[in-house]
């Protein structure tokens, strides 16, 4: 999970690496996975970093920086500083975060039938650090990070391939960004942190599927269409 974006959508896709270039066959179906909440347990992990800095992550509402307080504070750290911490969460610590339960086995089901490509909104600095934890965890699958709505960059990988395509994330401004720009992407939302599920939003537009071996037998039917 990251913070919500409000940058409007637009119809054209962005100048996306070629799927070769990434070490990926056109000839078979295309899954673009986020991170945060899908496959790693970024809440859990960016709560224990904030206790290291003796600040509190109190999950109270499906938000990031209005969670985090100073002990004991009444209202939320000033969100710029909450900002700080994120930049440096994601440059020195998002390595530490903990698999979500059953994405790994999920994933590896699913890159048996398809090519797998991870599509993460992170700041850049986190690019060494992220591969790292891919490459950890038995997941070593070509990475991209994005800035802002996912649907523009999606669409630009999307559109390489004559197959079908899914699209798993948290968020649900970025699962409708990609059925705005790539309406044949089979899109599914997934919220792993169990604290989470209840308060996260979810829309008809998207299938929720929080257990990840569900989710990738909704994938399977979807890309075999």
């Amino acid at each position: 999970m990251t913070a919500p974006l409000t940058t409007p959508l637009t119809s054209l896709a962005v100048a996306a690496p070629s799927l070769e270039s990434l070490g990926l066959s056109k000839a078979r179906p295309l899954v673009l996975v986020d991170v945060d909440e899908v496959l790693g347990l970024f809440m859990q992990g960016f709560g224990d970093f904030l206790a290291s800095r003796g600040l509190e992550f109190r999950i109270d509402r499906f938000a990031l920086f209005q969670n985090i307080y100073e002990p004991g504070a009444a209202e939320h750290l000033d969100l710029a500083k909450g900002q700080a911490l994120f930049n440096e969460f994601f440059r020195t610590h998002c390595h530490e975060i903990e698999p979500a339960p059953g994405a790994i086995a999920g994933l590896n089901r699913l890159a048996k039938g398809a090519e797998i490509l991870i599509l993460s909104n992170a700041p850049a600095e986190a690019e060494r650090l992220r591969a790292h934890w891919l490459e950890r965890h038995g997941l070593p699958h070509p990475l991209i990070l994005n800035v802002g709505p996912k649907g523009p960059i999606a669409a630009g990988l999307v559109g390489q391939t004559p197959h079908p395509t899914a699209f798993v994330d948290d968020l649900l401004p970025n699962l409708d960004s990609v059925a705005e720009h790539s309406p044949a992407t089979a899109t599914f939302q997934h919220v792993a942190d169990t604290r989470l599920q209840p308060l996260a939003p979810r829309s008809e537009r998207h299938p929720r599927i929080d257990d990840w071996a569900e989710l990738a037998e909704a994938i399977e039917a979807a890309i075999r269409r």
